[in-house]
This record gives structure tokens, C-alpha cells and sequence, in this order.
């Protein structure tokens, strides 16, 4: 075990750099201590790279190589969701380490999301800097400080960046990971390279009455109407299909894939569709691979329990397929609420990204450091990421923008992020560090 930098990363992660929706809650404290830390424990990097503050606390660092064109960023963020400490084993920031050997593990809000990623980037490029090496081209370390709340630190940088024009010829964010069994009928340890992300929105719905006393209720209170339009929304998801980063994942895990799964796979043309119907049976995950989803979030009414709720108001979290749009998505609930009492409006909203190769120099310096760090056996493949990213501001000027965690993450510790219990394995955050620095050599 490498303690110094494992040490160096309970630190960080003991800073608890929370951003909120509402910018009032947001403490700015923790940001600050953050970044005077990463100059304390990164020093190398530090004198060597460039860096500037962007936006609030965003930060981008320019690591000049022999020549300026066609750099690699690499992404992360250093922002972390709330906790709720009652509802964790360890407390979330105090980054307790617990077992021994392949078996030691970190506990702390941000292990995985996205912390985990920041500080393997900044050792990696530290013992770079301290071996002496330099890149062929330029690389930028891009660090978002509100990517948990799809802030403007990442688009800041895309601005300056496009200002400066400079054009990526790859871009690596936080995605994918390692896994096992994630997909239907393979067994075989699968890189999730991310090559798209679905798009994000909310839809803002409400039901007004005249309100009054609860002893004296209409036959279809402004609570009700809601929970009907909510029904109606749940009744009638969005229709199910195969976009092609998902025919993609399929096809190359076919050669892995045990039969009838491999059968299937190498023949989408024929069987796609009966895929595209099955595939939700299998989780929620393998669900959002094949629809736009809608869930709602947020509930409010009455503000005393014998009152009638002069306004019912639901949040609607939606999560767009490729190829799919805001536009579009918003009318399919219209049709499916069908009730022109309930008021529907889109209170952000963001159409899904572009979708990058999964061919080419980008996809197989990834692949190649895939298989250097993390074992010949691991198969990269494509794969459409079901959350939003700071990534998607980044293809405005680059074609090539991937989103990939390199670290094996077991189903339990991938439903940790943003839940109770998020941590990491130390020999698998490890292994990261020597992912990144291999991507780094084929800059």
C-alpha cells in the first residue's frame, strides 16, 4: 500500500466541500481549504502546471507539453452532495479506513464521486512531474467545484478554453467503471467507457384550487388532481429502444456473452427489439438503457394538515434517451397527464449529448491504458452513461469526449453514491492512480 498517498487522501476527503441547489446554503469555507490543501500536498504539480482559478472555485491547470495543439483534459470535481450522518456506518467525513490488505477500505462522502477521481489524477501527474517527464502535447486538469448541481464552473471553463482556442482531442471525465455482471449474460470484467450521457430535465407540475377548510372537501381537491397526473405519468413510460451506443456495448460483449445472450447480441438486427422490451426486467439499470425515464422527486401541498392546498406542486426528474429531446419529452407527459388543469412547465433542462466514437486515437488510448492498468482480461466497451456530467459542456469543442472511472466497483458500492456508505477499496483506488499515468505516457 502506498500510505503516503492514500493518507494524502483521507485529507482531502475529510473537507467537506457540499454544494446545495440553493447557493445561500452553500458554505465557500471548505472550498477555499481545499485548494490551499491540494498546493500543500501537491507541490511538484503545483510549480510545474499552470493553474487559475475559474468562476467561483473551479480550477484549471495547464501542464504545457512539447507542443500546445490537440491536449488531453482530464476531468473531475471536487463539489460532494449532503449527507444525512445519522444514516451512515462511519462518519462521512472523517474518512475512516477499516481492514487489511485487499480488504482495506475508505469510508467518505466523495470516495467514488468524484474525489476519487480528482486526487488519483493529482498523484499521477505529481510523480510524473517528480520523474522529470513532460508530454508530447498539452494536457489541462479541469476540477469543477458545482457539478452535483449542474453549476457554471464547468461551462466557465469551456468558455475560456474555447476562448483561448484550444480544442481537445480528448477529454476524460468521471463515468463508467469496472464491473462484473452489470450486463445481462456476461460474466467477464467490463470497462464502461461512457461515449454519451442521457440529457437531464424537471418538469414543474402544478394543481391550483380555492382551498379552504379539510372538513369540506370538492370531489377532486388540487392533492388529488396531482396524485392523478402523477399516476397517469407513472401508467405510461416512455417507449422503449436500442440507441446505438447501447447496439454497440451489446455487439462487442457478444464474443463474452454465455448463450442464448450471445445469440442475441451478434444479432440486434433481428432480435433489438424484443432485447429493447426485455432488458427492463432485469433492473433499473438496464431499464434506463433503453428508455427516457421520469420519476417524481418532489412533493408540496397544504401547509397545515387540516387545510386544503390552494396549490399541489410535484417535481419531475426526467432523464432523456439519445435521441430524445426536452421538447419532445415535455409533450409526451402532457399527452399522458391529459388534464389541461395540471401546469406543466420545464424548470431547466438539458438535451442529451452528442455521441463520441468508439472508434479511433481517443477510444484506444483509453483501451490501451484500460489494459495496462487494469488487466489485459478487463474488455473495454462502449456504453451510454445514465447520469449527467460535467462532460457534456465539453462538446461544444471536442469530438472526443469520454467518461470513464477507472476503478472496479462492486453493485453495492455503485449504489452507495449519493447514498449512505459511499467508499472505495484502497487497492482499487490504487490501481486508478496507475490508470491515469499510463493514459498520461500516450499524451
Amino acid at each position: 500500500m502506498d500510505t503516503a498517498a492514500v493518507e494524502r487522501f483521507r485529507e482531502l476527503l475529510r473537507i467537506p466541500t457540499v454544494s446545495h441547489t440553493d447557493p445561500a446554503a452553500s458554505d465557500a469555507a471548505p472550498f477555499a481549504r481545499f485548494r490551499d490543501t491540494l498546493r500543500r500536498l501537491y507541490p511538484l504539480l503545483h510549480a510545474e502546471l499552470e493553474g487559475e482559478l475559474v468562476g467561483e472555485h473551479a480550477m484549471l491547470y495547464r501542464w504545457r507539453g512539447h507542443a500546445p495543439d490537440a491536449p488531453l483534459v482530464l476531468m473531475a470535481h471536487c463539489d460532494v452532495v449532503p449527507v444525512v450522518p445519522d444514516e451512515w456506518t462511519h462518519p462521512p467525513f472523517d474518512a475512516v479506513l477499516t481492514g487489511e490488505g485487499e480488504e482495506a477500505t475508505i469510508h467518505a462522502r466523495g470516495a467514488i464521486d468524484d474525489k476519487g477521481s480528482l486526487v488519483a489524477i493529482l498523484e499521477a501527474v505529481e510523480a510524473l512531474v517528480g520523474e522529470g517527464w513532460r508530454p508530447a502535447r498539452d494536457v489541462y486538469l479541469a476540477f469543477g467545484h458545482d457539478e452535483e448541481v449542474a453549476g457554471l464552473g464547468a461551462p466557465a471553463i469551456v468558455d475560456l478554453l474555447r476562448e483561448r482556442g484550444v480544442r481537445p482531442a480528448l477529454v476524460l471525465d468521471e463515468g463508467g467503471a469496472v464491473v462484473s455482471g452489470a450486463v445481462p449474460g456476461v460474466d467477464s470484467e467490463t470497462a464502461m467507457i461512457g461515449v454519451a450521457e442521457r440529457g437531464v430535465m424537471t418538469l414543474g407540475l402544478t394543481a391550483r384550487e380555492a382551498g379552504g377548510h379539510a372538513s369540506t372537501p370538492p370531489p377532486l381537491p388540487a392533492t388529488a388532481r396531482l396524485a392523478r397526473a402523477i399516476d397517469r405519468l407513472q401508467r405510461h413510460p416512455a417507449p422503449v429502444r436500442l440507441v446505438p451506443p447501447v447496439r454497440a456495448m451489446f455487439r462487442t460483449l457478444a464474443p463474452f456473452a454465455r448463450e442464448p445472450f450471445r445469440s442475441v447480441f451478434l444479432n440486434l438486427a433481428v432480435t433489438g427489439g424484443l432485447l429493447a422490451r426485455v432488458l427492463p426486467r432485469f433492473g433499473a439499470e438496464t431499464n434506463a438503457l433503453v428508455r427516457t425515464t421520469a420519476v417524481v422527486t418532489e412533493l408540496s401541498g397544504a401547509d397545515g394538515e387540516n387545510v386544503l392546498a390552494t396549490t399541489a406542486r410535484a417535481a419531475v426528474n426526467i432523464r432523456l434517451l439519445t435521441g430524445d429531446s426536452v421538447t419532445e419529452a415535455t409533450e409526451r407527459a402532457r399527452r399522458a397527464i391529459a388534464d389541461p388543469l395540471i401546469e406543466i412547465d420545464v424548470r431547466h433542462g438539458s438535451d442529451p449529448s452528442p455521441v463520441s466514437p468508439w472508434r479511433g486515437e481517443g477510444w484506444r488510448r483509453i483501451a490501451t491504458a484500460v489494459g495496462s492498468a487494469l488487466g489485459t482480461d478487463v474488455v473495454p466497451t462502449p456504453y451510454l452513461q445514465l447520469g449527467a456530467s460535467d462532460s457534456r459542456w465539453f462538446t461544444a469543442i471536442c469530438e472526443n469526449v469520454y467518461r470513464f472511472a477507472p476503478f472496479r466497483l462492486t453493485a453495492s458500492e455503485r449504489d452507495a453514491l449519493h447514498a449512505h456508505d459511499e467508499r472505495i477499496r484502497v487497492d482499487v483506488w490504487l490501481r486508478g492512480i496507475g490508470f491515469y499515468r499510463d493514459l498520461l505516457r500516450l499524451s
